[in-house]
């Protein structure tokens, strides 16, 4: 009976080399999206800003809580089922837009209080600040933090709820409380939607622009929040 053929020296030797050959063109693939998320994240942020800035000069008002929810999560949807195409480009900054246009009277609102500018500055820089601290660390250390996935997507919903709950009942302490939870939430999931991408659990620029987006713009608003009600009780 013949033995079982033995693979030859070339072969075994052709192996680290495919599978170094793949371990380059994961990161090479993984630097490629991460470059043209931050790319596009940028490009978004400046946008925004722009909309929230304009809305907030004509003295524009706030759509309301209904459509603001509908608008956010209707947008969202949609980016989502064409991230695969051009036109989720179009998408993304249709959505960062109206984010944009809902911030604007939240804005304008902080900088009618005293000491408004520097409320807003003050959230605006701590978000700078928070946001490069926690990409550099992802991005050096190339840990995987995905594990959090679960336990931050349960954090949100219950956040959202309390935040409803407050409005509603018209709770200050536990809409700061809120505030206070999505500052630590957003972060978390900037953490992690960082090393997905440096660990090649994201491969879509697209969505990976939109969860970053998303983090950065709840990490804001809820700093506003909490700062504009330090300075209220001052």
């Amino acid at each position: 009976m013949n033995s079982p053929r033995e693979p030859s020296q070339a072969s075994v030797a052709v192996l680290p080399l495919q599978q170094a050959a793949g371990r380059r063109d994961s990161l090479l693939a993984s630097h490629r999206v991460l470059r043209n998320t931050y790319a596009l994240l940028g490009m978004t942020l400046l946008w925004a800003a722009a909309v929230a800035g304009g809305t907030a000069a004509l003295g524009l008002p706030h759509p309301g809580m209904l459509l603001t929810l509908g608008g956010y999560f209707g947008l969202l949807f949609l980016t989502y089922k064409l991230a695969n195409s051009g036109w989720g480009l179009l998408s993304v900054f249709g959505l960062t837009g109206f984010m944009g246009y809902t911030l604007g009277p939240v804005i304008s609102h902080y900088l009618g209080m005293s000491g408004g500018t520097q409320i807003v500055t003050l959230a605006l820089g701590t978000t700078a600040v928070t946001f490069f601290a926690l990409s550099a660390w992802a991005l050096t250390s190339k840990r995987d933090f995905s594990f959090m996935s679960g336990f931050l997507f349960a954090g949100m919903v219950v956040a959202l709820l309390m935040g409803l709950a407050a409005m509603f009942f018209e709770l200050p302490a536990l809409s700061l409380a809120v505030s206070g939870l999505v500052v630590l939430l957003a972060s978390g999931l900037i953490l992690m939607e960082t090393s997905r991408i440096v660990n090649g659990g994201e491969t879509n620029y697209i969505l990976a622009t939109v969860g970053l987006f998303v983090s950065i713009f709840n990490l804001f608003s809820a700093l506003l929040s909490l700062f504009g009600f330090g300075s209220s009780n001052e």
